[in-house]
């Protein structure tokens, strides 16, 4: 199953520092290998990223928004697909097969001790540094599976 990407039209990124998000796009998804959940990193307006896992209508928790998580500042997000353009929604295309009324369990990079590259524009250069550590599209993926398999035990 492949990886989609994307770029958001409404990400500005003309301010930003340079830095790893350079060469990252604005949005990926995929399917988990292990557990065949769909999952999807988005970056917020701030420039952090977000990662999220959907369930199926049959999963236990769909619907529901109190499942604790061990992850990145724990569970921030529980919602259907949004509706809109797939660049700019939290959902996904789904590829032949998967169900596409999933609802996701999100998380968020973007607490203290957290950079975002959007906040650190209007930072002086010398306090850019202290703001936090960049929480990179590799790192929101290895969370993203994480959660994936804590949801897939859940059944």
């Amino acid at each position: 199953m492949s990886e989609k990407t994307y770029m958001s039209s409404l990400i500005k990124r003309t301010n930003w520092p340079k830095g790893e998000w350079d060469n990252e796009p604005d949005k990926v998804s995929w399917i988990d290998s292990d557990t065949g959940l769909p999952c999807l990193a988005k970056r917020n307006h701030f420039g952090a990223w977000c990662g999220y896992v959907g369930v199926s209508p049959n999963h236990p928790q769909y619907g529901k928004t109190d499942f604790e998580a061990s992850v990145h500042g724990g569970i921030t997000y529980a919602d259907e697909c949004q509706e809109g353009p797939p660049e700019e929604t939290i959902c996904h295309v789904p590829e032949p097969g998967e169900p596409d009324n999933v609802w996701w369990f999100g998380f968020d990079c973007n607490h203290g001790m957290d950079y975002a590259p959007q906040m650190a524009a209007y930072l002086p250069e010398s306090l850019r540094a202290l703001t936090g550590v960049y929480r990179t599209l590799e790192y929101v993926k290895n969370e993203c599976a994480d959660l994936a398999r804590q949801l897939k035990e859940v059944q």
